[in-house]
């Protein structure tokens, strides 16, 4: 029977080429469009799932509170916490401290390898990280490569990289930044890139040079607590013996009330307040986000799938009433037009496959993530494909199934069946109406996000962001003695406009946070965001100064200039007021010398913090220089050169302060290339849908347009008949579409402490194109309907 049903159904859907052709092509499209979504979902899903004992595994962060309100977070932990917590918690099996560092690795040269120079992310590690997290040992263990100082253990690829095979890299050294020999002493597996830690190059904890190891009142981003709890114990447990650390440990006189939490190893990928060292995050919100748009385009492609299937219902009506006549029972012809479906959809779905894999590279150049395609390699999509089989299968040609076979055999054998007994036509007008309300929001979305990006690229942030270079520092100290004249040689090159040593730009996300005095006062109730910096500073970000002067020069903390917030916060009103007060952080006291109009030290997600700007050369880690657009290339080559003359066993190291800020907003970038590709993909499943629709209308209505047109109708007025009722269809959409689109895009808007003022024109432009589109669609088949010879379509009635 199955054979016969299926035979039965190729044979009409070849009968049938233009409805089959119509019907695959969107639900391929539909298919393959969710099959990139599910792969870039499952992927961003499966981050830190592959560690053993995952649920057990947390990281300890930091938060503190202010009396104005405000709240800073932190993934970073002072130094001391992790020690004090292998002693304090004995519900916490393990406890392992992270530092994250970075340096010119110099590799010697042998058996015919030139020498290596690199620069690399290093990670300091204490041995029970590798009890915590389980990596594949190739060689060593941790409690014998990671326990003695100037050790270091290196991914596989990294070994071979370096050494050409990982067993040539055992027992070598390897310097750090000119100063430190390290000797490889195990090589572990290469870490799976859907992972939180980036590991390539490991050194002992021991090997850290830590001044702060006993300091409860500095947190860097850069310090980080992992925990492992003991089986049986709930996180919950955990709440009043941290209590009782806090109070134990940190000082409640400080200006903001700091505390620390267990972030789950689930969580650290999807929650953007603490980040990781990955520096990559995706929260929940926008991967529900996307998950939506492919459950609109599933919902889209079924909704044309149905709106076609109605439409050639009434052609196929003789064909039932036959079946019927010589035997057939509903139950068996809803069975044969869903396997007429299932063909189709199984055809759609082999057609969606090789879209899928057509797209994929466009797909990981867009995320900036390697990932696979594979049946056999991740059954999961195997599944996934045969889930979307059935579902579509079944949603889309039920309906259509149900119609066509109730027809009675007799109205059906007499050609009599009419539009009410072929699916109802208010049912397929509300299809329509969902399909372009699903239209009208992406629509909107879709303008919202442009134009909120565009207002991102185009706002000032208070200083200058085009052409600016910034370059990593080493930090060795024979490296120390050359930056003057490094300077000096950079700013007598052509192209070259300025030149500044800082600790970061202005808008950067290496930030510290730090308590002060103003003006011998008692400490201030809020922190200040510190920014090493220069005399030049100023003028080569293009900071504007609103009072006093810039910074003079000097080597250490000597002097501060501050900017507008900072004096808010203190109710200064003047600024000039501030100039020659006396402002005390990091044990240094100095004068305020300038006040510098605000700028945005964070991205436009967050607020403007107070900052105070300093001189402090010995942490000094990059130098900005402001260059000439016109002369930017043969300048940077120069540069490059210059730097490798000074700097002989360091390497260079350049970005341009634009693309940093860009990265920024990588996540808003991805959400509005998706909603502009998914947009034009549902408007052109949309744009098929309506031209089966019309088909249909103007199928059922072939005699009264023939009987108008011998009444003297004129085919403009045809054309119009039929467009009308389409016309308040795609109104009624956009009615419903328009409170759903606003709740959405505010909701996303709010994200941004910097955002466009949301009007009504995003919705006003989603309504014209909703609008044109009908009108073209309807219009075409109109046009084919009105221009009919009126005797073909009379003869037959």
């Amino acid at each position: 029977m199955f054979k016969l049903n299926l035979k039965i159904a190729w044979r009409n859907l070849w009968k049938n080429k233009g409805y089959t052709f119509i019907n695959i092509l969107g639900l391929s499209i539909s298919l393959a469009s969710c099959i990139l979504i599910f792969i870039f979902v499952r992927y961003e899903l499966s981050f830190d799932k592959n560690f053993e004992n995952s649920e057990r595994i947390y990281r300890v962060v930091s938060q503190w509170k202010y009396a104005d309100g405000n709240e800073f977070y932190s993934q970073g932990v002072p130094r001391p916490l992790a020690p004090a917590m292998r002693n304090d918690f004995a519900q916490l099996e393990k406890v392992a401290a992270v530092q994250q560092g970075g340096g010119t690795l110099k590799i010697k040269a042998q058996n015919g390898r030139a020498e290596i120079k690199d620069f690399e992310m290093t990670f300091y590690l204490e041995p029970s990280f590798f009890e915590i997290f389980k990596y594949q040992w190739l060689s060593g263990n941790p409690n014998q490569s990671l326990t003695e100082p100037n050790a270091m253990v290196l991914t596989e690829k990294t070994a071979n990289k370096y050494f050409g095979d990982w067993h040539k890299a055992l027992g070598s050294t390897i310097n750090l930044d000119n100063e430190t020999n390290f000797k490889v002493t195990g090589v572990i597996k290469d870490t799976e890139p859907n992972t939180s830690f980036p590991l390539k190059v490991i050194l002992s904890y021991a090997s850290y040079l830590d001044k702060n190891s006993k300091s409860w009142g500095s947190v860097s981003s850069n310090s980080e607590c992992y925990v492992l709890l003991q089986k049986g114990i709930n996180i919950k447990d955990l709440d009043k013996p941290l209590a009782q650390f806090i109070k134990k440990y940190y000082v409640e006189e400080a200006p903001g009330k700091e505390s620390n939490s267990f972030q789950s190893l689930g969580d650290i990928h999807f929650n953007d307040k603490y980040g990781n060292f990955n520096q990559a995050t995706t929260s929940y919100k926008q991967l529900i986000g996307i998950s939506i748009i492919g459950l609109f385009l599933l919902l889209t492609a079924c909704i044309n799938f149905i709106n076609l299937a109605t439409a050639q219902a009434i052609s196929r009506s003789k064909e039932v009433g036959v079946r019927k006549v010589m035997g057939s029972r509903r139950k068996q012809l809803i069975w044969q037009f869903l396997s007429e479906t299932t063909l189709i959809t199984f055809i759609a779905l082999l057609l969606a496959c090789v879209f899928t894999e057509l797209a994929l590279p466009a797909m990981e150049s867009l995320f900036g993530a390697e990932v696979t395609f594979g049946l056999f390699t991740h059954p999961i999509i195997f599944v996934f494909l045969l889930a979307m089989l059935v579902l579509v299968s079944f949603l889309a040609g039920l309906y259509p199934a149900m119609i066509m076979s109730g027809f009675s055999p007799a109205l059906a054998i007499k050609n009599r069946v009419s539009s009410a007994n072929a699916g109802g036509v208010g049912l397929r007008k509300t299809l329509v109406v969902i399909q372009f309300s699903i239209t009208a929001i992406l629509i909107v979305s879709t303008l919202v996000i442009i134009k909120q990006m565009s207002f991102i690229r185009d706002k000032s942030l208070g200083f200058d962001t085009k052409a600016v270079a910034i370059i990593e520092l080493p930090s060795d100290s024979l490296s120390l003695l050359k930056y003057n004249s490094f300077k000096s040689q950079l700013l007598a090159k052509k192209g070259v406009k300025n030149v500044s040593f800082n600790g970061s730009a202005p808008s950067s996300s290496n930030n510290n946070e730090t308590s002060f005095t103003y003006n011998s006062s008692k400490t201030a109730d809020f922190q200040v965001n510190t920014k090493i910096a220069d005399e030049t500073y100023l003028e080569t970000f293009g900071l504007s100064l609103v009072a006093g002067r810039s910074l003079s020069k000097s080597d250490t903390i000597k002097e501060f200039v501050v900017n507008e917030t900072f004096l808010k916060k203190l109710n200064v009103k003047n600024p000039n007021e501030a100039i020659g007060k006396i402002v005390k952080l990091w044990g240094k006291s100095g004068p305020i010398v300038g006040v510098v109009k605000d700028f945005n030290n964070y991205s436009l997600h967050e607020s403007i913090s107070p900052i105070a700007l300093f001189s402090f050369k010995d942490r000094a880690s990059t130098l900005a220089i402001k260059l000439e657009s016109k002369e930017l290339l043969s300048t940077m080559t120069d540069i490059e050169k210059t730097f490798n003359n000074t700097f002989t066993n360091n390497v260079y190291d350049v970005s341009f302060l634009d693309d940093q800020i860009a990265n920024y907003y990588h996540t808003e970038q991805i959400m509005g290339t998706l909603f502009k590709v998914f947009a034009g993909v549902v408007i052109f499943i949309s744009f098929i849908g309506l031209f089966g629709l019309i088909s249909f209308i103007a199928t059922q209505r072939t005699r009264e347009i023939a009987i108008r047109k011998v009444l003297g109708a004129s085919n403009l007025e045809l054309i119009r008949m039929l467009n009308s009722s389409f016309i308040w269809m795609v109104l009624i959409a956009n009615m419903i579409a328009w409170p759903i689109g606003y709740i959405l895009v505010k909701q996303w808007l709010s994200g941004f402490q910097y955002r466009i003022e949301l009007n009504v024109w995003p919705f006003v432009i989603a309504m014209v194109i909703s609008v044109l589109i009908t009108l073209i669609t309807v219009s075409i088949r109109s046009y084919k309907a009105a221009v009919a010879n009126t005797i073909d379509a009379l003869k037959y009635e």
